[in-house]
């Protein structure tokens, strides 16, 4: 198996990266500095480790036709940087973009020796999930149509779901896809416990949970690696949690 990755350098990619190689799966990661992510990584083996140099949202659609072909599923940890400039400035919509130029680019394939692509992307708790018939009080409401207008990066993470939800569908034939939503995201630096859920079980603006960085790749990587769970979530959006103590 190989796993197409984008955002390999985040505070999240780059333990997909380590979690993925530590199970045998072959990883191609895309990424802005090649030299930045080995220094991140610090792994004394990377055999099954590719790095390209390049972004996704500015490549032809023939060069990532190529650099897809021999890959099974991507993977998306793709964010915008907590600046001004990363968070107002172009790409407004690179998550969104991104998401679209990979799964077009599959569309076009002709894959006869493989199943479905998977598509596995990070997103938040704080999207919404229709499908799932989640509901909102409205102070909820207020405030998110208040953050949907001021921060750009939140459309961003609304409409790349609703690009898998909606445009790929949950029937395609093609492309399978998993929307993974973390609530209030942490830094540890071991696997520990976690929960999913179809849906949010507290409030993300007004009783957040917790979800490690960590534990988001290891739920990832499990969904691209272990079928019966894969089965479970395709087409979904679950939301994962750290177990409280």
């Amino acid at each position: 198996m190989k796993i197409f990755v984008m955002g390999a350098t985040g505070s999240t990619g780059r333990y997909l990266v380590i979690q993925l190689l530590n199970r045998g799966i072959e990883v191609k990661a895309v990424v802005r500095s090649g030299e930045k992510l080995k220094n991140i990584l610090a792994l004394e083996n990377t055999d099954g480790l590719e790095i390209i140099e390049g972004e996704v949202i500015n490549m032809r659609g023939n060069e990532l036709q190529i650099m897809l072909s021999d890959c099974d599923a991507a993977a998306s940890c793709l964010g915008h940087n907590l600046t001004f400039k990363g968070m107002f400035a172009n790409p407004r919509y690179l998550v969104r973009d991104s998401v679209r130029h990979v799964c077009e680019t599959t569309l076009k394939q002709i894959r006869e020796d493989y199943g479905p692509f998977k598509f596995v992307l990070m997103n938040t708790s704080a999207n919404r999930n229709p499908d799932e018939q989640e509901g909102r009080n409205i102070g909820e409401i207020l405030l998110f149509g208040l953050i949907r207008l001021l921060l750009p990066p939140h459309r961003d993470n609304e409409q790349a779901a609703e690009y898998l939800r909606c445009e790929v569908g949950r029937d395609n034939p093609r492309i399978e896809w998993a929307a993974i939503r973390p609530d209030n995201l942490i830094d540890k630096g071991f696997v520990t416990g976690y929960e999913i859920h179809p849906s949010p079980v507290r409030s993300p603006l007004f009783n957040p949970g917790k979800t490690s960085r960590i534990n988001v790749a290891a739920f990832m990587a499990r969904l691209l690696e272990d079928e019966r769970a894969w089965s479970k979530w395709k087409g979904r959006m679950p939301v994962i949690y750290n177990e409280e103590a």
